[in-house]
């Protein structure tokens, strides 16, 4: 009996990219489909567009797509948690829908998966993306490497294949801030990266504005390190020093030159800003791991799926936790 592959897609507004991504999709599935038997995973994270219905008329047509339709958006990487949920491969692709992560390089990761890898990992060497999105991805990479508490691989993204006793063992993890390359780092086992060119987007506009950046860089970063909470201590002795600084030099002057001291209201208002600024700092570091906390003992369900949509089974309103 043939072993099972499953590649998962969230699918956000990709109204435009469905089609071309079905035809690139189905040309590599005829390589795989001669080893391997396939199972394509869409999830449809509340698009407004009309995704929902393209992906249906796919499924129709072809009974190797499995779609789930969120209630709402719950976001990228809560709809790739889905996926892996509903998949039954033996091996799991994860890949963005917008064509930027080449279908080919999947070939590829499924090559060293049986040469015994548990995690075959696409690793960006070039990308064709905005010089600020190259900067600030280089960035985060880098910082998130200095802080984080294990080794998570530079420039990558969700694109990779996992083994199923991978995708087993990550399903036991169900925070609500999820980073999930951070998580398959942490897991272990045998794995391996696979480099590659990331293409440009192929039509319409990213799912990661820059608002979405920074939440998930502060969510990666959270996740993984409490060097910021460590740094508010440490800045704490700092500011200190400066301060008992500012008063030895303040009461020696008073008492060497007290006929030079001039009551002046500049020295005191910087002071307080400065002590107020980094006060507010610190409280909202202190904020973002209370708020994490937060939302986990709410224990709320991850998403919530309004359908389910394949060929021969189709099923309505599930929760999932």
């Amino acid at each position: 009996m043939k072993k099972l592959v499953s590649y998962i897609f969230p699918i956000y507004n990709e109204e435009l990219n469905i089609d071309r991504l079905y035809e690139e999709i189905d040309k590599i599935l005829k390589e795989v489909e001669k080893k391997y038997e396939v199972e394509v995973i869409c999830i449809n994270d509340g698009s407004k567009d009309k995704s929902w219905e393209k992906l249906m008329d796919i499924a129709n047509k072809d009974y190797r797509y499995k779609l789930i339709n969120f209630s709402r958006n719950f976001g990228h990487q809560i709809a790739v948690t889905a996926g892996l949920d509903l998949s039954k491969g033996d091996a799991v692709i994860i890949m963005d829908a917008d064509l930027q992560d080449p279908p080919t390089v999947s070939l590829e990761l499924i090559q060293k998966w049986e040469e015994g890898y548990d995690v075959v990992f696409a690793q960006r060497r070039k990308r064709k993306d905005t010089i600020f999105k190259k900067f600030t991805a280089y960035a985060f990479y880098r910082v998130l490497d200095l802080l984080a508490d294990i080794k998570i691989p530079k420039d990558t993204g969700d694109f990779r294949l996992m083994d199923r006793k991978v995708v087993e063992a990550l399903g036991k993890f169900r925070e609500r801030n999820r980073f999930l390359r951070g998580l398959v780092a942490y897991l272990g086992f045998k794995q391996i990266a696979v480099q590659f060119d990331r293409e440009a987007r192929f039509a319409g506009e990213t799912g990661y504005p820059l608002k979405k950046m920074i939440k998930f860089a502060i969510d990666g970063i959270t996740s993984f390190s409490t060097i910021p909470l460590k740094l508010i201590t440490q800045f704490g002795f700092f500011v200190s020093v400066l301060s008992f600084i500012g008063i030895i030099y303040t009461v020696g002057i008073k008492i060497i030159r007290p006929d030079t001291t001039v009551t002046g209201w500049t020295f005191i208002m910087v002071s307080i800003l400065f002590i107020g600024g980094v006060q507010m700092i610190m409280m909202g570091i202190l904020g973002t791991y209370i708020g994490r906390i937060y939302h986990e003992v709410q224990n709320r369900p991850l998403y919530l799926i309004k359908d389910t949509y394949s060929k021969s089974t189709k099923k309505e309103s599930q929760a999932i936790s």
